[in-house]
């Protein structure tokens, strides 16, 4: 077998692997049900920026490895959009980026994932489309608490995240200045800029476009609304490059309809006010608003004394590699390192051949300080 042939095939099987890991990212994956491996913190009564107060609020994690003597090894790695703690698993294990022999890594699940606290699990008066308005502060604020008060992490060794993940992983560096060496942030950047919010604003009315929809006050879950969505991020989780090649045919599809089909599949387990309360979220965040700051986003990014690392995708369409420059540059000392891949957002969670290898790569040398 010439050399040629061989790298082929291992790209053909790493994208039919590929396949199934790209839906929790673009089509939505499986539905969130119970899951054996998590734990719940109970936050108890907890306000929320809007001013709100959840009783008995609730913020799902699972942890690997041991917390070390010194308490020096931990590493935070939040969800992402449509995401759950099980997002990074392609950066934990022996021989990553984050191997729980040496790191102890806490991941943890965002508010309206169906997880932790959200619009699907919460009862009455703040069931559904009753829910609290959430900001991004407010999942780093309960993270903050289940890391100091639960599990005794007084320091972080870095806060890692991928695209919504980014976003807190840079509201930690804003937030919580003393206890974050390091910030990995991965397609994502420190506040919703107008062309994404535009964007979400797209995928929002394509989801409440349905008559089932009814205000979130659903009866069953808004199928039509639902598959209009998967519609929209099917689109956008890639890139022109991934679209222009015909991509989706190694993946195992005959045209274009048979992807969009299979999205609308994934999308389809999914509740529709958590991926609502989620895209609302995203839109309004901007590390500017943190206290102390009066809105002056330039000013939180110049106070944060983390090592930054940025690594946009090269394709990314959410979050350009511009932005991410824009940003570092406000930064002190920030490092910025694209992604080199055709597979757009989906780069950053490792989909496409190659990434996963120069994600933990390039990850494990940033966090040991290399």
């Amino acid at each position: 077998m010439t050399k040629t042939m061989a790298e082929n095939r291992r790209t053909r099987k790493h994208l039919g692997l590929a396949v199934l890991m790209f839906a929790e990212l673009v089509w939505g994956g499986p539905p969130v049900a119970a899951d054996e491996d998590n734990k719940i913190f109970e936050l108890g009564g907890f306000r929320f920026e809007s001013g709100v107060e959840l009783p008995n609020a609730r913020l799902s994690y699972v942890t690997h490895g041991v917390l070390n003597d010194e308490k020096t090894n931990a590493v935070l790695v939040p969800s992402w959009y449509s995401g759950d703690h099980h997002g990074y698993e392609f950066l934990i294990g022996k021989g990553k980026a984050l191997d729980p022999a040496e790191y102890f890594i806490v991941a943890t699940d965002m508010f309206a994932n169906g997880f932790s606290s959200s619009p699907s699990n919460t009862p009455p008066p703040y069931a559904g489309p009753d829910f609290p308005e959430i900001a991004i502060r407010d999942n780093v604020r309960a993270a903050h608490k289940l890391l100091t008060e639960e599990l005794g992490v007084r320091r972080l060794r870095a806060v890692i995240g991928f695209s919504m993940g980014a976003q807190q992983a840079l509201q930690w560096a804003v937030s919580y200045p003393e206890m974050v060496a390091a910030v990995v942030a991965i397609c994502g950047n420190a506040k919703e800029y107008p062309f994404g919010i535009v964007r979400l604003e797209g995928a929002k009315s394509a989801l409440m476009a349905d008559s089932a929809w009814n205000g979130g006050r659903y009866e069953k879950p808004p199928e039509v609304g639902l598959k209009a969505l998967a519609r929209h991020w099917a689109s956008w989780g890639v890139s022109q490059e991934w679209w222009r090649r015909e991509t989706y045919r190694e993946l195992g599809y005959d045209s274009i309809e048979a992807w969009l089909k299979q999205a609308e599949a994934g999308w389809l387990g999914r509740d529709a006010n958590n991926v609502l309360w989620q895209a609302k979220m995203w839109q309004r965040h901007n590390v500017g608003d943190t206290p102390g700051f009066g809105g002056d986003f330039e000013k939180a990014l110049r106070s944060i004394n983390a090592r930054v690392l940025f690594m946009p995708s090269e394709t990314d369409l959410y979050f350009p590699v511009a932005d991410s420059e824009h940003e570092a540059r406000l930064i002190p000392g920030a490092k910025l390192v694209p992604i080199p891949s055709i597979w757009g957002h989906g780069a950053g969670a490792g989909r496409g051949p190659g990434d996963t290898e120069f994600l933990n790569r390039t990850i494990a040398a940033f966090v040991e300080g290399k």
